[in-house]
Parts: C-alpha cells; structure tokens; sequence
C-alpha cells in the first residue's frame, strides 16, 4: 500500500511537508495517495543513518552484496504489473516500454551481482616485498577500490525505473558497497515508492543496516540541495537537464569538502549520413523518424541533429523525412511542465528565421498531445548559431546539408561533447572519412556505425557518457558493468599484516581473483 512519506531506513517520514500528488499527463488528474516532502530533519536523518550503515556495508562481502542485489532483482520482478501500471499512469508511457524497462532494470541489477561475484572490477594489486633491494629496501605494497561513502542518487523524468529508484546508479552504487539515500522525481512518486518498498524490505530480509537505503520525496529542489550540500554525503548520481546537472556540480564543487558529481545531462547525438548511404533513403527514413520521435523523443540518446549531403543527392531523403513526419499522430508527453518546455524551444527555433520547419507544428498542443517539428537549416545558419546545436527534449530533428568533406570536418570539430554520434556510410565512406570518425572519438561515448542511438544495452562494453556537457565526467559511464567504478576510490595498503589486508588482497586469494601480482595477471596464491 501507497503512503506517500519518505522512507528513512526502517522508519517513514512525517505528513508535515508540503503536499503535491503524482499527476496523470494525458488527463491532468491527480494521482492518489498524496505525498509529504522530506523536511530538513528527515534528509539530515537519512544522510546519518547512511553514514552509520557504511561502517557494516562497506564491509560486507561480495558474496552477500550480490545476494542482496538478486533479492532487489527478484522483488521487483514479483510486482511487475503493479509497477507497470502505476508508472504508466504517471508518464503516460506505453506499457511495453515499461514492462520492458522493468526488465532492465531487474537485468541491471544482476549484471552487477554478476560483476562484484567475479570480482576483478576492484583492480587488486600486489608488489611484494624486497627488503635485500639496495640502496633502499622495497615495501611491500598492496591497492584496490575501496567504496566511497553514502551516495546521493536522482531519479530521472523520462526513465522512472531503470535510471529512478532502482536504476543503475543505485545498483552500481550499492555493488560497490555504498549506502544510497535517492531523491525521487516528483513526477512519478508512486512508482518510486512501489520501488523504494522492496529495496527497504530486502535491505530487511538480508539483516543489513537499515541506511543502507532511504528514499526522501520533494516536490522542488529543496531536499535534494540539502541532501548534496550534506557533509556525509561522498557522491551524486544525477540524469536530467543540463540546467539541472550544471546546478549540482557546482553545489558539489562548493561545499567545504567537494564531491564527486556524476551528472549525465543530454545530447543532440549528431548523426553523420555519408554519400555512399543516400541510396538506401527509404530505409533511413524509416528508421530515423522511429528513432527521433519514439516514446514522443523523451530520450536523451534521441538523434536531434543529422548532416546530410548537398541537395542533389539527399532531395528524396529529405521529401521522405518530410512524409513521414506529417503523417504522425501527437505525441503524449512525461508531464505537462516538459511539454511545455518543448513548445518554448521549437517556438524560439521557428522564431529565429534560421530553421524552416519542414513538417509538423511543436507550438501547439497539451501533454496529450503534442505534434512532431521537423527543421532543416543552412549549414552557414548552423555554423554561426550555437542554439541550433542545442538538445530540444521531444519529437524534433534539425537536418543541416553539407557541401563537401571539408565542412563535415568543419563541423565536426566546432561539436560540443555528446553521449553519441553515429555515422551512415559504405566501407569505402568510412575509408575516406577517417578523419571524421577520428574526431568523432573525442566527442562522445559511443560511436554508432550504420545504426541509431536509441537504446542503450545494458552490457559490460557499454559506454553511455561522453565529454561534457553530455556528461560531467567524459572519463565516466552510467550504463555497463564500468559504472561501478564511479563509486569507488584506489586505497592502497603498506607493509599490512595479512589479517588487516582486505581479503581481495590477502595471500591466499580466497575469491580467487585475477589480481596483478609483481606485474603479471594471476589467480594463483602467493
């Protein structure tokens, strides 16, 4: 049952916060129950009891951490269809898309049992000692990651799940042997309290320390400013706007004792279609027009801007881009204030006489239903415009012919970071473009050859993170086994009696891990 107050380890919040509801997008109607915002107390509460949490936590062993991820795994997986359909009367997401983001978030979180059973993510060295070396006799020394302390977690608008409560921060995070105290999004409290409930109750069942998880709500910003100004809080976890991850940078950068802030904050994914792919202009159509426009273009790996060739040769690209977009239906939108925003940043485009729309009409309509824009613009409009390169959150796309090789590398190199970019060509494309793609590699995380950038798998490769402003870390992901690594810091250990050593560092090997042993890779016992 839905309650509506914050969870604080094993206890709840009070109802003496501010009251907001979780509101249906398509009908405008509040949601029941109605939900209280975290007081100050209740964040500070919750930051003390993460805090006292690490001392037990950072300790458990992967073996019972993995344990504890595969119950949250399995609980979740119990409540699907209630789970589903709550978010979906809280997004208007299509139930599919939920049911299947349900899935990857439960996947999530076993790939990270997976990832802390096996146990090399910790980076375990050893040098031994040399006490005969000469001048100076040779320590022995021994590093690994160790976890970083109580971490802040912020569920995103568009993904209520599998970057929300349960997401991949959260998972990653409690691998790494973190207590998390998340911050909900207000536009979908219920699915994240639905959420909340089953990490709790496993935290429970698993005889942890209660703050190894609390979920505090808000409906503004007020309790997650204290939550990343607390001084027991050692990292955030943040996926939204650039406006919003810029603000938590600077708030971590500013507090006495700065932390880590792993910000992903959107992309316009640039997509490159080179003279070789232009014969196959039907099935570009196709599938750039699913990709900029599904789940109404709320993604932040959304393609919003593509590079074309001249005229002459892209002309039935274009008309069928066009066809395509006039003929879609209105979108429905995560919340009436995105909505909204989107209709603001095709105005200001219209407005600004350097794109054309070609098809559809973003100024008009609600949440429910909100229409498709498709601009193109001269590449000298693009070249001078930086707002033209800009993320607009929705169904849009801004199509820029070039004119040769020269001015994709002209544009090319003026690209801010990005999550992706992806290149449609032949091998004989790909061949004469290399400087291209060389360029592209320093500009994002993920370089997509003859594909799209929606969807993101979940796997031990994958990079979702870029340079900034993608990301506020270009060395960081937040998707794949690697993002563990945020949330984690070297500690290294010198002349320890074994008994002190970490047991990933100890002579018997007991996990059996490959470790770098007198710089070569072993699992032997030493």
């Amino acid at each position: 049952m839905l309650q509506g107050i914050s969870i604080l380890g094993a206890s709840r919040g009070s109802t003496a916060g501010t009251v907001f509801y979780g509101v249906n997008p398509t009908t405008d109607e509040k949601l029941q129950p109605e939900y209280f915002s975290a007081s100050p107390e209740e964040v500070d509460t919750a930051a003390k009891l993460a805090e006292e949490a690490f001392v037990s936590y950072s300790r458990v062993s992967s073996r019972d951490r993995a344990v504890f991820l595969r119950s949250i795994a399995d609980g979740l997986q119990a409540i699907t269809n209630q789970i589903v359909e709550r978010a979906h009367l809280e997004t208007a997401l299509p139930v599919p898309r939920l049911q299947a983001e349900t899935g990857r978030t439960v996947n999530q979180l076993r790939l990270f049992a997976q990832v802390i059973e096996e146990g090399s993510w910790v980076n375990a060295r050893v040098d031994t000692a040399n006490p005969e070396r000469k001048p100076l006799p040779k320590p022995d020394i021994r590093s690994m990651l160790r976890p970083l302390g109580p971490v802040a977690v912020f569920g995103a608008s568009n993904f209520p799940l599998a970057f929300s409560v349960a997401g991949g921060d959260t998972a990653s995070a409690l691998a790494a042997g973190n207590p998390v105290v998340v911050k909900a999004h207000p536009a979908h409290p219920g699915t994240s309290e639905l959420v909340g409930n089953v990490i709790a109750e496993c935290v429970k069942a698993s005889n942890l320390h209660e703050g190894v998880f609390s979920l505090i709500f808000d409906s503004g910003i007020g309790a997650g400013t204290q939550l990343v100004k607390h001084p027991l809080i050692q990292a955030v976890g943040f996926t939204g706007s650039q406006k919003a991850g810029r603000a938590l940078m600077d708030l971590c950068a500013s507090r006495p004792e700065p932390i880590p802030c792993f910000a992903e904050m959107g992309s316009t994914n640039p997509v490159f279609v080179l003279p070789g792919a232009i014969k196959q202009h039907d099935k570009i159509a196709a599938d750039l027009t699913t990709s900029y426009t599904v789940f109404a273009g709320q993604q932040c790996t959304k393609p919003g801007v593509v590079f074309l060739p001249p005229w002459d040769e892209s002309s039935n690209l274009v008309e069928e881009l066009r066809r395509r977009a006039g003929d879609l239906p209105g979108f429905a939108m995560l919340t009436q204030g995105i909505a909204a925003q989107y209709r603001r940043g095709i105005t200001q485009r219209m407005e600004s006489g350097e794109a054309r729309l070609l098809a559809g009409s973003g100024a008009a309509g609600s949440a429910a239903g909100t229409a498709v824009a498709l601009f193109e613009a001269d590449m000298k409009d693009f070249l001078a415009d930086p707002d033209l390169s800009h993320e607009v959150f929705g169904p849009t796309m801004l199509l820029v012919r070039y004119e040769s090789p020269e001015q994709i590398l002209e544009v090319a190199r003026g690209l801010e970071g990005h999550l992706t970019a992806a290149v449609l060509g032949t091998e004989e494309d790909f061949a004469t473009h290399r400087d291209l793609i060389a360029i592209l590699e320093r500009k994002v995380g993920r370089l997509i050859f003859n594909g799209y950038p929606t969807g993101v798998e979940v796997c031990d490769s994958m990079v979702h993170g870029g340079p900034y402003p993608a990301t506020s870390d270009g060395r960081s992901t937040s998707v794949g086994s690697q993002a563990i690594l945020r949330f984690a810091r070297p500690v290294c250990y010198q002349n320890s009696p074994q008994e002190a050593l970490p047991e990933a560092l100890q002579d018997k090997n007991l996990l059996q891990l490959w470790r770098m042993v007198n710089g070569k890779m072993t699992r032997e016992a030493m």
